[in-house]
């Protein structure tokens, strides 16, 4: 054999057993890849704090925030229409009895009253005249020298020159008065709180220019979620005290409860009367209101342990078998800034957790790191 043949045979197992060696490779790296993708995924198990829930008998204090608002609170308005040329308050101003507030434009209503007191000196001098004959005619008719129906036309002529200067007098009494309401005058003490148009404008009579609220009586406004509002006691002790200064108080007694629900939040408009109420108690300021309810059994958990699924509160439930959790819908009966009170939703023994419930989902598996009351 050649020494050419040789190299070529020795060149050719060289290529064949490369060859064998790429495709074994090929081979451990498929059948690798084929037991990668059989091994299921490992499940993320996230730990959580978690409670157990009791039913207890809640008859505690509740606390609401609400406004110092005034009990009556009017607006002042014309009586007429016009343009408005002057409003000579602002909001925070105070007010008076007899304080001019705003007027409109009186030229028409001038022109109204110079025509009208025309009208009242014809209708006198008519007057006059019907008098002067009636006079006369009487006087006439004692001596037989005029007719008695003359007579009667004279006096049927004296009534009707005396009706028209009544009803003359009455038009400049009108006129005079639609002058008067041009001036808008404040007929109550109060505080201006809020403004309508603005002067240039034509306004309708009866449109609000002023809201005043008037001095004396104030009332702490709150929104009471229903639960609260159906075990409150018939006659409740309240303790209203400044948010910016807990240590200014006073009694309140219930005054007014709306019969009907705030349809966006579900609330009832309470208002409390406040008696004896301190001169920091402004209107507007910003107050707490305590009041004890009536014992009733209810669940009460961590304010950390509320979330939201669509429009409803919920928590998140722990299933201890399967070490899953679940979104279980709630509903509050009352809340503050550590603590809710549940009604419905949730049920003894339930585990629920109280921290890190942003980061679960239905089905999470989770760990319990603690089982707090």
């Amino acid at each position: 054999m050649s020494v050419k043949s040789t190299v070529q045979r020795v060149g050719h197992l060289h290529r064949t057993t490369t060859v064998l060696a790429l495709a074994a490779l090929a081979a451990l790296a498929l059948l690798s890849a084929c037991k990668r993708g059989d091994e299921a995924p490992v499940a993320e198990i996230r730990p959580v704090r978690v409670m157990t829930i009791e039913t207890r008998s809640i008859g505690d204090t509740v606390t609401l925030t609400g406004t110092v608002q005034a009990q009556t609170e009017i607006n002042q308005s014309f009586r007429i229409d016009g343009r408005l040329i002057e409003r000579n308050v602002e909001i925070g101003d105070r007010v008076k009895p007899g304080q001019v507030l705003a007027r409109l434009d009186p030229l028409n209503e001038e022109s109204s009253l110079q025509s009208a007191r025309a009208q009242l000196s014809a209708a006198q001098a008519q007057g006059v005249e019907a008098r002067n004959n009636h006079a006369r005619l009487r006087d006439l008719l004692k001596e037989d020298a005029v007719s008695r129906a003359s007579f009667e036309q004279a006096e049927a002529l004296l009534k009707v020159a005396q009706s028209q200067v009544e009803s003359a007098q009455s038009l400049v009494t009108l006129a005079q008065n639609r002058l008067s309401y041009t001036r808008l005058v404040s007929d109550v003490s109060g505080i201006v709180t809020a403004r309508g148009p603005e002067p240039g404008e034509v306004v309708q009579a009866g449109r609000m220019i002023i809201q005043v609220a008037r001095e004396g009586a104030r009332d702490a406004v709150f929104d009471v979620p229903a639960q609260v509002k159906n075990t409150t006691p018939s006659n409740p002790e309240i303790t209203v005290s400044l948010v910016s200064d807990p240590n200014i108080t006073a009694k309140g007694q219930v005054r007014e409860v709306s019969p009907r629900a705030d349809p966006v939040t579900g609330t009832f408009s309470v208002r409390v009367r406040l008696l004896n109420a301190p001169a920091a108690m402004r209107l507007g300021t910003t107050v707490n209101g305590r009041m004890k309810l009536d014992s009733a059994p209810a669940i009460d958990i961590p304010a950390s342990a509320l979330t939201r699924s669509g429009k409803s509160a919920s928590v998140w439930v722990v299933d201890p078998k399967a070490g899953t959790v679940s979104a279980r819908a709630i509903e509050v009966r009352a809340y503050d800034a550590s603590r809710v009170q549940v009604t419905s939703g949730l049920a003894p023994g339930d585990v629920v957790v109280t921290a890190g419930v942003q980061a679960l989902r239905p089905g999470q598996k989770v760990r319990m790191l603690e089982a707090a009351q």
